[in-house]
């Protein structure tokens, strides 16, 4: 299976700490990343995170 997750229509105010916040309730976040615009810096309201199994995914 994976245990790659695709998270959409974040909020632009959204984080990696905020994001690892949110899944922790759910398991072991190995990690997480908030896509960003590489020229400015801002959100483009999608990431990834990696949780700790497949079960916890």
């Amino acid at each position: 299976m994976g245990n790659k997750l695709y998270v959409g229509n974040l909020p632009y105010s959204v984080r990696d700490d905020d994001l690892q916040q949110s899944f922790s309730a759910f398991g072991t976040v190995n990690s997480a990343k908030v896509m960003m615009e590489r020229d400015t810096g801002r959100s483009k309201g999608f990431g990834f995170v990696e949780m700790g199994s497949d079960a916890e995914a």
